[in-house]
């Protein structure tokens, strides 16, 4: 699959389908994921995010623990509440942020008007993708936060895509 840059600055975009997004989380599947490998992908994300000067913090989180983080330049502490809330979401629902909103959407309402959980705990927001593992499951979550929620979402799904095909 074909990488295409994702810039701070937000472009008017199709946005994907639920059969899309559900087709990311079918695709981007671990044989493992170790501490190194944490290292690795937060150390690409962020290599990307630098080469496009994105504004951004990178978390990657695996069974409660904080693997890796990094706040970019531009960055600022309400992305890491950010990160928090899209990582919830994530760990809830067993699916990635953006996807949980769209299908909210979907029916015609949204994640806030309906999920029925704490805003202040839980977002719906794109940046936020589950580390899912062959035989497993969803063992932990990767998360962006600084763009607009769909561009955030593409960031962690190129990185994924990258890392996946180079490093596994």
């Amino acid at each position: 699959m074909g990488t295409h840059e994702i810039t701070p600055k937000f472009t008017p975009e199709i946005t994907p389908t639920l059969e899309e997004l559900q087709g990311q989380e079918r695709r981007l599947i671990f044989r493992q994921f170790t501490n190194d490998d944490a290292w690795a992908l937060g150390s690409l994300l962020v290599e990307l995010a630098r080469e496009r000067q994105a504004p951004v913090a990178v978390d990657i989180h695996r069974a409660g623990q904080q693997l890796f983080h990094a706040a970019l330049p531009g960055s600022t502490p309400d992305n890491d509440a950010w990160i928090a809330r899209k990582r919830r979401v994530v760990e809830r629902f067993g699916a990635s942020s953006y996807l949980v909103g769209a299908r909210y959407r979907a029916k015609g309402t949204t994640f806030e008007d309906s999920a029925r959980l704490d805003q202040d705990e839980y977002a719906a927001h794109g940046g936020s993708f589950p580390i899912n593992v062959e035989g497993v499951g969803i063992i932990g979550a990767v998360t962006v936060s600084g763009l607009p929620q769909l561009d955030d979402h593409r960031f962690v799904v190129e990185a994924l895509h990258q890392f996946l095909e180079k490093y596994l």
